[in-house]
């Protein structure tokens, strides 16, 4: 992967940055665990003017907390099954789903179903930990809380997911699967348009995105302005993002809020 430094980030381009996206597992976090200083970074980027939305893989449980207690404006969850942004100010918590709770309803009859025949066909694969807290997808873990499984175990796992007619994104730890064409791009468009005003393919040059795996790979095409941190290496990506950081996880994204923010 052709990757540019982030140190060569242009800051008149940095100081044009109004919107700072990011995944959350291995992009904010490091070993599984949530760092003060990824925190931190967050809210001083929000001090400074920023809106800050993660956009993840992770259950709706999670997200619905991470509104609510992260220094964050929004949140893109389940890679891309809705959105959650809190007011605080009205106390209520704004949310936009790709599909209707009926629809919802339906797929995960299918994917209860798929489930039993993916952790059959493929041993030492688990559901992951936070599945009960999700309501679109189905999270298949293979190295988060089991032991870690081979490449080949892992292709086999999106291949099951196919061959039911499913969507399968590959992330640091898990395989998730749903039923729709959605992703993370098409509801961060969606969040930023209804939730911001917010024209995204007018808007590009202000939207800074921060990922790491083969999930964020619709994020890392569509924005000029990607960047991967540094262990984006460890995955031979079709679509890699044009910049990337020094250091490797939460510290990467820490570098990335500094350059936005010594560039103001």
């Amino acid at each position: 992967m052709a990757l540019q430094p982030l140190a060569d980030f242009p800051a008149e381009a940095l100081r044009r940055l109004r919107f700072v996206l990011a995944d959350i597992d291995d992009t904010v976090t490091e070993d599984g665990r949530l760092p003060a200083a990824s925190l931190e970074a967050m809210e001083r980027l929000s001090a400074a003017g920023l809106h800050v939305i993660p956009v993840t893989g992770r259950p709706a449980g999670w997200c619905d907390h991470i509104a609510r207690m992260w220094p964050v404006d929004a949140v893109v969850g389940e890679n891309g099954a809705f959105y959650f942004a809190y007011d605080p100010a009205q106390r209520r918590m704004h949310q936009g789903f790709a599909k209707s709770a009926e629809a919802r309803k339906t797929d995960r009859r299918r994917l209860e179903q798929l489930r039993e025949h993916i952790l059959a066909a493929v041993p030492g694969s688990g559901v992951a930990s936070d599945q009960d807290y999700r309501i679109a997808d189905l999270a298949i873990d293979f190295c988060e809380d089991v032991a870690p499984l081979s490449d080949d175990a892992v292709a086999r796992i999106v291949t099951l997911f196919k061959e039911a007619g499913a969507t399968a994104k590959v992330s640091s730890i898990h395989v998730n699967g749903w039923f729709g064409d959605y992703d993370k791009l098409s509801m961060t468009r969606r969040c930023l348009k209804e939730r911001f005003g917010l024209d995204m393919d007018r808007a590009k040059a202000e939207i800074v995105f921060a990922g790491d795996s083969p999930n964020d790979q619709p994020m890392f095409a569509y924005f000029e302005n990607a960047v991967g941190v540094a262990n984006v290496r460890d995955f031979d990506l079709a679509a890699p993002p044009n910049w990337i950081t020094r250091q490797r996880s939460a510290a990467g994204f820490q570098e990335l809020a500094d350059a936005i923010l010594e560039a103001r």
